[in-house]
């Protein structure tokens, strides 16, 4: 089998991200950030908003376009509205993440199952996966900075093909910038220059001078064009939103420096073994490759080191540290593979028990898990329980028996292969928690704005979420505290419970209110208040 693995790691790899992530990428509930950028992305292939991007008719230039196009073009490939399509480019570049660890690992002189693993390490971490639901455009920046920074590496490496190695490395540095301004010029690739320096030191510089020189001037020009023309094309409303971006850096979210300090856990099945790895007195006696491991623990370091000296902080911010992490990794994982049934000391084997042997004792208890939280629910989703519980309660047994003959190896891809068997056969089970009876999609406001031939507008801003299924463009007509009445003499009107009071006594005197109905995007049983709006017709008197 693991001549097989070292015969094919792409593709098993490719399996793995396929059953992890596209197989069910449709059921997953939009989320707020999702929102936002497929309604960007939408308005670009309706309204043609390509460069100058909007979301509700409105400037929207807190982010560069390079991740909307991609989901542009692949929802009118294949279904502007479809969540699938809209989903895809950012699960491929999981895959493409996946891909260019493979290859750094192989470039650093480490075994292919050991790069490999390294990848696999990565794709499986939680916040890698996640990602693409909670905040989908960062992936693509770092997922294009890691494909840089390979090339970046055989550029300080390799003595020939050097303008080759600087071209491409400026090429994909400029495609992260496209994707989400400067982030990981600072989270990804700063640290990884640091570690460079420390561990590679930066050799014969006077050679590589002048394809430095065009790498800085092309990943500049790549990365910085539309920022330049938008700030020349509409200036008054590119400046108000980098003010406003540049303020939530030291005034939103702010956490103390040590928040980031437990940034291991968000590795979520790896949290025990990438704490492991970062001890590096331990660790560094015994890997086989010294500079290699040096190299992605002062990555990982640096990268830390560096987000914690910036106010705003969020756990999605992490993802930068969680890539060289997964590297980090990669190494205590070979160790194990190599060693683990020679070792006798218990500090050494009792982490490994523990962690492996709860992931055997969750696999194991996931059927009875899903049978008590899910209950009813169960009924329309039989399929998906039986499969879920025949491969998890398979794959538990497996793992003990594999710890007991301590050997690590299966004990290592079994536990991808429960993270894949959650995915492929227990996504679907996630629906039953859709419970909320008072469920309305405003998509369905449509038909009654045909039939009473009226325009919907909106008191303050409306959510994401709500924007997204509602389909078209809802007008804010209460700005700063100030009502701007429609022209029409009979309009619609979505306000949320709170603003309901101090908008009818602005119109009482001159039109009639009349709730129509009520809109509700609430899934679960938490029902959120901005997610729900009232729709009144509103008439002149």
């Amino acid at each position: 089998m693991i001549k097989i693995f070292e015969k094919y790691p792409l593709a098993l790899l490719s399996c793995v991200v396929l059953l992890l992530l596209l197989v069910h990428l449709e059921v997953p509930n939009i989320t707020i950030m999702e929102a936002r950028n497929f309604i960007s992305a939408r308005e670009m292939a309706q309204d043609n908003h390509w460069i100058l991007t909007t979301m509700n008719g409105e400037a929207r230039y807190q982010k560069p376009p390079l991740p909307t196009w991609l989901t542009a073009v692949s929802g009118m490939l294949f279904g502007i509205n479809n969540v699938f399509a809209l989903r895809l480019p950012a699960a491929l570049m999981v895959l493409f993440s996946g891909f260019c660890i493979y290859y750094l690992s192989l470039s650093l002189k480490l075994s292919k199952i050991q790069s490999l693993n390294n990848s696999l390490i990565l794709v499986t971490s939680f916040y890698i996966f996640a990602i693409i639901i909670e905040a989908p455009w960062d992936i693509f920046a770092h997922g294009f900075m890691l494909a840089g920074l390979y090339f970046l590496f055989l550029f300080f490496e390799e003595k020939n093909v050097l303008w080759k190695n600087a071209l491409l490395a400026a090429f994909f540095v400029g495609l992260s910038i496209m994707s989400k301004g400067p982030v990981s010029l600072y989270a990804l690739f700063l640290p990884f220059l640091i570690s460079y320096g420390i561990v590679f030191k930066f050799k014969n510089l006077k050679v590589r001078f002048l394809p430095l020189m065009a790498f800085l001037i092309l990943f500049i020009a790549v990365g910085g064009w539309w920022f330049l023309y938008v700030r020349l094309a509409d200036p008054k409303a590119f400046l108000e939103i980098a003010t406003r971006e540049t303020e939530n850096w030291s005034s939103y979210n702010i956490k103390a420096f040590y928040y980031y300090w437990n940034f291991f856990i968000q590795s979520g099945l790896w949290a025990i073994p990438a704490f492991i790895s970062l001890l590096y007195p331990y660790l560094i006696k015994r890997v086989e490759h010294k500079k290699a491991y040096q190299f992605s623990f002062w990555w990982t370091i640096a990268a830390v080191i560096l987000l914690s000296l910036i106010p705003e902080k969020k756990a999605r911010y992490l993802v930068p540290a969680l890539i060289p992490l997964a590297l980090n990794t990669g190494f205590y994982i070979q160790y194990l593979i190599s060693n683990f049934s020679e070792l006798k000391r218990k500090a050494e084997t009792i982490p490994v028990y523990f962690n492996f042997g709860l992931i055997a004792v969750i696999s194991l208890s996931v059927p009875f898990a899903l049978f008590f939280l899910l209950k009813d629910g169960l009924q329309n989703h039989l399929f998906s329980y039986v499969l879920t519980s025949m491969a998890t309660l398979l794959i538990g047994i497996l793992l003990i028996r594999n710890l007991y003959l301590k050997k690590f190896q299966s004990v290592f891809y079994l536990t991808i292969l429960f993270m894949v068997s959650l995915a492929a056969f227990g996504l679907p089970l996630s629906k039953s928690l859709n419970k909320n009876i008072a469920f309305k999609s405003i998509n369905s406001l449509h038909q009654f704005e045909k039939t009473n031939n009226i325009t919907t507008y909106s008191i303050g801003e409306t959510a994401p979420e709500l924007l997204w299924d509602y389909n078209g463009i809802l007008t804010d007509i209460y700005k700063n505290g100030l009502l701007k009445t429609p022209p029409e003499p009979n309009f619609g009107l979505l306000l949320m419970n709170d603003d309901k009071e101090i908008i009818k006594s602005q119109l009482n005197k001159d039109y009639n209110f009349e709730l129509i109905d009520t809109y509700n995007l609430n899934v679960g049983s938490k029902n959120k208040d901005r997610l729900i709006r009232e729709f009144y017709l509103v008439s002149k008197k």
